[in-house]
């Protein structure tokens, strides 16, 4: 995930998602644009969740060949 950790990717889209909920009651003066809030986060879906990590310690490999952790062999999940 490039370094950011996943509570700030949750801030900013639950953030951004707020904002655009109070822009909207703002124009529109419906208390139903607040619906909008749970799924403004969905357009930063990044899909393919993937991430393989070893159970143990935590290790997430960069190279997809790898399917053992190289601090104590355990299998990644």
């Amino acid at each position: 995930m490039s370094g950011v950790p996943r509570w700030a990717v949750a801030s900013a889209g639950l953030l951004a998602s707020l904002a655009v909920s109070v822009a909207l009651y703002l124009l529109t003066d419906s208390v139903l644009v607040f619906l909008f809030v749970p799924f403004v986060p969905l357009l930063w879906d990044r899909g393919d969740e993937s991430v393989r990590r070893c159970p143990a310690c935590g290790f997430e490999p960069t190279d997809e060949s790898v399917n053992y952790c190289p601090r104590d062999g355990t299998e990644l999940d």
